[in-house]
């Protein structure tokens, strides 16, 4: 099972929508990570073997600058906060944690909806 590192701009209900159906999830303020800059959330992400969810943009700019400099990190699920539903999320990113494995998801940016 896939577990998840959720940033900080990400709405709290998919949080605890995701902790009701079982899935592995820790915040950024869990972590006492508030405030940190983007690369800094990633790496914090890829020490602790937790897929990245985030719903702000720089985070897609991060990971190609990754990908184009061959820099591993651990991968990143982004959703565009008009694409989709608080219950989209949830819904799609349980079927990752629970179908998925962290070698679909290395070095790659997975966009939801799926």
């Amino acid at each position: 099972m896939i577990a998840f590192y959720i940033d900080e701009n990400v709405h709290r209900g998919i949080t605890n929508g995701l902790r009701i159906k079982g899935v592995d999830v820790l915040t950024v303020q869990e972590d006492r990570r508030t405030g940190i800059k983007d690369p800094a959330v990633l790496d914090r992400a890829t020490e602790l073997k937790r897929v990245l969810f985030s719903q702000d943009e720089d985070f897609l700019a991060e990971a190609n600058l990754r990908q184009m400099r061959k820099v591993d990190f651990i991968g990143v699920i982004y959703a565009h906060k008009l694409s989709v539903s608080v219950g989209g999320c949830i819904h799609d990113l349980e079927i990752i944690a629970k179908a998925g494995s962290l070698e679909e998801l290395a070095n790659r940016v997975q966009f939801l909806p799926l």
